[in-house]
């Protein structure tokens, strides 16, 4: 079997295994969210360091976020959209219809 394929099986094995499922969900939700942070500080033209003065966080807590390598609180998300001065919204969609 040639390296791909055995990735493949590897990835279905582990995916199998109890809690792993949800583990590999928490860790997409972590990195569509450290994406959408780090997309919108870009956006302003700020830099991490700015972004974590104005969320009143430290630089590498801003880095391990936008890396996906950090599954945020509540309390964390408000304070990244107050000092980005955006809204946040938390909601509930049926399965299939997500993005």
């Amino acid at each position: 079997m040639n390296e791909r394929g055995d990735w493949a099986v590897m990835r279905d094995r582990r995916l199998a295994e109890p809690g792993a499922a949800e583990a590999y969900e928490a860790a997409r939700l972590a990195f569509e969210l450290g994406a959408a942070v780090r997309e919108l500080r870009e956006g302003r033209g700020w830099s991490q360091t700015q972004l974590a003065k104005a969320a009143r966080m430290t630089q590498s807590a801003i880095a391990r976020f936008e890396a996906g390598g950090t599954v945020p609180t509540l309390p964390v998300l408000e304070r990244l959209a107050t000092a980005l001065d955006v809204n946040l919204s938390v909601s509930f969609v049926p399965r299939g219809t997500a993005a």
